[in-house]
């Protein structure tokens, strides 16, 4: 239940009303974006709220217990603040979303309506529609640590305490999209960089980074698959960065990185398929089930 102030309450209770809804957006890199669906600009706790912004909401839900309720807010990419490169960055995921119903007559009188996190975005030619989750979807979150087989560190954190080393190199061949040919890579193995991360450093994508999706050396020819399409064009040219991979098993952490005592899974333990077939044996207590170690 949310209290209104007594102005409000009473302007609310009125005849009339010049109600509103304004979006404040404090996206990844801390830039905060203003947006309200009145017919002119608005401004309180230090945000401009632009009405050129295009945006509406879609329909709401909030949901009892710890079930994740939210909406839809739909715009236009044409949005003052809003470009397709920057969604395609990753700039707007996680973001986080204050709704106000505000008086626009009287700012004083305003009531801060829902909290969340941008989700999923959707876009289609110049529009998007951007799905907004509430407070709820950090139950959905792990939490703590699991007992796993693979690594839950990731590559070159505090946990993990391998300093991933960066290779320059320049694209020499490309399909524009997807698909990177360096030469100067030809030092590594084959997979040596599968699951690592690319970052370009120069030409029409600077900043933009994703994961390679496969690392295929074939003597002096280097090629890269990427998961992510650039928001712009790859061209030949183009220079990037590019550090090895971990898929988090043990002998990828023991044998690639020599960081084996640093390893932050669980590699011997039990599976259910350990589980089931010792109990389905016909002599448990034959063979490797005779209650030793079974790693000696």
């Amino acid at each position: 239940m949310r209290i209104l102030s007594p102005a409000l309450a009473a302007h609310v209770a009125g005849e009339a009303t010049t109600l509103c809804r304004c979006w404040s957006l404090t996206r990844r890199d801390g830039l905060v974006l203003g947006f309200t669906d009145h017919d002119r600009d608005l401004s309180f706790d230090g945000i401009q709220f632009l009405a050129r912004s295009g945006l509406e909401a879609a329909e709401t839900s909030s949901e009892l217990g710890f079930s994740t309720g939210g909406g839809e807010v739909l715009g236009a990419l044409a949005a003052s603040g809003l470009g397709e490169e920057d969604l395609s960055r990753g700039l707007y995921d996680d973001a986080r979303v204050l709704l106000w119903l505000v008086n626009w007559a009287d700012l004083g009188q305003r009531i801060l309506l829902e909290s969340g996190f941008v989700g999923e975005v959707k876009r289609s030619d110049s529009n998007f529609t951007a799905e907004v989750r509430g407070l709820g979807k950090a139950f959905d979150e792990e939490r703590g640590r699991l007992y796993t087989a693979n690594c839950s560190a990731d590559l070159g954190d505090a946990r993990c305490g391998v300093t991933p080393g960066l290779s320059a190199a320049v694209v020499a061949a490309t399909d524009g999209r997807l698909s990177i040919t360096a030469p100067a890579l030809s030092g590594y193995g084959d997979g040596h960089l599968g699951g690592g991360r690319l970052v370009f450093t120069a030409g029409a994508n600077p900043g933009f980074a994703t994961e390679i999706r496969s690392h295929r050396a074939d003597g002096g020819t280097v090629v890269l698959q990427l998961w992510q399409a650039a928001p712009r064009p790859i061209m030949v040219g183009d220079a990037f960065t590019a550090e090895a991979g971990c898929d988090k098993r043990f002998a990828t952490c023991r044998n690639k990185f020599g960081n084996g005592v640093n390893f932050r899974g669980f590699p011997h333990l039990p599976g259910n398929d350990f589980i089931i077939g010792g109990a389905g044996a016909d002599d448990p207590g034959a063979g490797p089930f005779d209650g030793g170690s079974l790693f000696r």
